[in-house]
């Protein structure tokens, strides 16, 4: 197949009120070339529409009926993501019969790990059919229902296209990808067809919401709140004995497993240290899981612009981390691209899930494409 044009979409699961937008040219192997990319802002509305849904979410659990605002979300949310289509296909100079794809994540709302022989659940918000008749473009979407109907965790999700980065800079093997959004996630590539991925902890998402909680604003903007606190080192090393941590691989999370109550008592700096120091140090006791530490630790994600975790990456888990952009990524388009990648891998029938990824005996296409009018 010849590299053909796809955009994909992403809402992570700290609900920042943006959109990530972007284009790529690939064959759903290798990356022929990155196109336009843009961050689209929800309004508030949709924002604390989103909101409202995850906390019903967390309330339902999948026990009995969806709540109802689930349907008003999704409306919402693919309405405001479809509009954000046209308006970057004009601004990329793109028609939608340029556009082979659009691989549409939607917005996670809860996702609960399998456990033993009992299998794990997911809830994605995103009406693909309602996207395709709104931008006449195909869409790929429900990436990760297949994976855990076959045992798998669902997550993550993007290991594949964190290999095909790594491959195109020429890395040295092992490499290895770490994206710090809500929840972290590694993606170790040992070479060839050799990865691994995992999420490691959390990430922004306890940071955030103790700095909400505190009315501070909406994120520890540079980590300035974290530098001026102090760590509580037995409070730390006791939250560092969580069982998650040391479990092996394949593994995940959802983004309220682990919470700001970790810094219950404490300050607010105080807290966001504490908290700042956990994501890092969780971040160590992943890279002791995987068969060699990698040669080059590339951070992508909201969290790569704290300077308090890329420091602390530094001292908690041993690390001299890459940012993005310091080998020619794009850190904040990275989660959208993707999910164009994985479009295109749904089109050619290959997989998304691996068994050292997200725990399937073998590896399996997902997601369900539906076809624009």
């Amino acid at each position: 197949m010849k590299p053909v044009w796809a955009i994909g979409l992403m809402t992570g699961t700290v609900l920042d009120g943006f959109i990530d937008v972007a284009a790529i040219r690939t064959d759903g192997e290798s990356i022929a070339e990155f196109g336009h990319w843009t961050l689209a802002p929800y309004s508030d509305d949709v924002r604390k529409l989103l909101s409202a849904a995850v906390e019903a979410a967390l309330e339902w659990r999948f026990t009995g009926a969806e709540p109802p605002i689930f349907r008003q979300a999704e409306k919402a949310l693919t309405h405001a993501q479809s509009l954000a289509v046209n308006d970057f296909l004009a601004k990329a100079g793109l028609s939608p019969k340029e556009v082979a794809a659009i691989g549409f994540h939607g917005q996670t709302v809860l996702h609960i790990a399998p456990v033993g022989s009992r299998h794990g659940n997911t809830r994605q918000l995103g009406d693909g059919a309602l996207m395709a008749h709104i931008t006449g473009v195909d869409v790929a979407y429900d990436f990760r229902s297949d994976d855990m109907r076959a045992g798998g965790h669902g997550a993550p999700l993007s290991a594949s296209y964190h290999a095909a980065l790594l491959r195109k800079i020429g890395a040295a093997a092992p490499a290895a990808a770490l994206n710090l959004g809500g929840v972290a996630n590694i993606t170790w590539w040992g070479g060839g067809d050799n990865i691994i991925a995992f999420d490691t902890g959390p990430a922004n998402g306890p940071i955030n919401d103790w700095i909400i909680r505190h009315h501070l604003g909406e994120m520890d903007v540079d980590g300035a709140i974290a530098r001026r606190g102090k760590v509580d080192e037995p409070r730390l090393a006791k939250l560092l004995q969580h069982p998650f941590l040391s479990e092996p691989y394949p593994k995940s999370l959802d983004r309220y497993d682990f919470t700001a109550a970790m810094a219950d008592g404490l300050d607010p700096a105080d807290g966001a240290a504490t908290l700042t120091a956990f994501t890092a140090a969780t971040v160590g006791k992943a890279l002791d899981l995987l068969p060699e530490r990698p040669k080059q630790l590339i951070i992508c994600g909201g969290g790569r612009k704290n300077p308090a975790i890329m420091d602390a990456l530094k001292v908690r888990a041993k690390v001299e981390p890459l940012m993005a952009e310091d080998v020619g990524w794009r850190g904040d388009a990275i989660e959208a691209e993707c999910f164009a990648y994985l479009a295109v891998r749904l089109l050619r029938g290959l997989p998304v899930s691996f068994p050292l990824t997200t725990g399937v005996k073998v590896a399996i296409p997902g997601g369900r494409l539906a076809k624009a009018a």
